[in-house]
């Protein structure tokens, strides 16, 4: 079976559980996941075991169930175990359990930015020690199963390409984790910021499905060539780790370090000076590549104009090349945004920066969102002499990827 087959009868396995799995009792919910792995076939057990989270001894029990039941003179006992019976919740001897797995995978959860599945690097096994060294009495199974219900699973390089992995990526996610903590706790601003795709305006077709009286679709352009008129729209995000909440300035000209400098100067002037008032530095986290590549000295040129006109002291962490899903901004913002105009043409830039300023979820993300017309040329460089004079101090670790720039004073 391929892995895009899997992943189709996982989720069609996972939808017919949601629905009236949980109205089963014990020994027919068991019976139904047995039958559905034996209709899979290969594979069958451990896709319904994704899928549903009953454990693999469970769905094989309900397999010698399916025996007794077709078996001739044989007399099953129907016993079946009360609501709430059997042994009590692991979330219910240990509350606190949940939050501490959390904390142990935040420096370095991933994710899909089109859907709601986490995975991480540290084995269930590495899981189980460290959770044991905080004196929480928990095995390997039960932390597979708190995993599941928290939307993680364990993933294959087969499942994606991140490109070459350095030898400190994991060391440079934890520096990274650490000090947007040490930022937080000492009430500064935590950001992170990074261009979504391009988007072309006009009626063109736009990924994703909506709700329509059947047989009555928007009707798009067949061919994507760029409207002369309209253009493309380029969002430039930053969000707000510690508030949730999010700026989206809409370019449209190039995507150019100025132009990214300028989104986030925006976003300071019109949310970010309000809300840290007090704040006198900034803690960025940026990809390594783009208009806010590592390796930019514009990048850098802007960001120090930035910190003289705002007395600010900013310090910038990029992530690791290949490693771009690993930035919030893709999964806590922009995600959202794709999912809130999917199956809509993207008509006039006033619609686009109308649906992004009513992207919302339940968790309480709000976006503000402005439109920029400026224009960004693109090639300006930035002599070795202008980048030297910059108040810019590399970290000792990977001074590369983190570093501060102070703010500039002149008589």
């Amino acid at each position: 079976m391929t892995t895009e087959a899997t992943i189709a009868m996982t989720r069609s396995v996972e939808r017919k559980y949601r629905i009236f799995g949980k109205s089963l009792d014990e020994r027919t919910r068991r019976i139904w996941a047995a039958a559905e792995a034996d209709e899979i076939g290969y594979g069958g057990l451990s896709i319904v075991f994704r899928a549903t989270g009953l454990a693999i001894s469970t769905i094989r029990h309900g397999r010698d169930d399916i025996d007794d039941e077709v078996s001739e003179g044989v007399d099953v006992p129907r016993r079946i175990r009360r609501s709430g019976a059997g042994r009590k919740q692991i979330t219910e001897k240990d509350p606190t359990v949940m939050e501490a797995l959390d904390l142990l995978l935040e420096p370095t959860t991933r994710g899909d930015p089109m859907c709601g599945i986490r995975w991480t690097c540290k084995s269930l096994h590495h899981l189980e020690d460290a959770l044991k060294e905080q004196h929480h009495s928990i095995s390997y199974q039960s932390i597979r199963r708190l995993l599941h219900s928290m939307k993680y699973s364990l993933q294959g390089n087969r499942k994606t390409d991140e490109g070459g992995k350095h030898p400190d990526r994991d060391a440079q996610f934890q520096h990274i984790h650490e000090t947007a903590t040490s930022f937080q706790q000492q009430g500064d601003p935590v950001i992170s910021v990074d261009t979504k795709k391009k988007e072309l305006v006009g009626n063109f077709k736009n990924s994703g499905k909506e709700w329509m009286p059947e047989g009555k679709p928007t009707e798009v352009k067949v061919y994507d060539f760029v409207d002369k008129n309209l253009g493309k729209a380029i969002p430039y995000g930053v969000y707000d780790l510690t508030r949730n909440e999010g700026f989206v300035s809409v370019g449209i000209d190039h995507d150019t370090a100025e132009f990214a400098v300028e989104s986030i100067r925006r976003w300071w002037k019109s949310i970010g000076k309000k809300t840290y008032a007090q704040s006198r530095r900034l803690y960025i986290t940026a990809d390594g590549g783009g208009s806010n590549a590592s390796r930019s000295r514009l990048w850098k040129k802007e960001l120090q104009k930035f910190a003289n006109e705002n007395d600010l002291s900013i310090t910038v962490s990029h992530f690791p090349p290949g490693t771009s899903k690993w930035n919030k901004i893709e999964h806590k913002m922009f995600s959202h945004i794709s999912m809130n105009w999917r199956g809509q043409p993207l008509l006039s830039r006033e619609l686009i920066v109308n649906l992004i300023s009513h992207t919302t979820t339940r968790n309480g993300l709000t976006i503000h969102a402005q439109l920029d017309t400026g224009t960004y040329a693109k090639g300006k460089s930035v002599s070795k002499q202008e980048f030297e004079q910059l108040a810019l101090q590399r970290n000792q670790f990977h001074g590369e990827w983190n570093y501060t720039i102070s703010p500039q004073y002149f008589e």
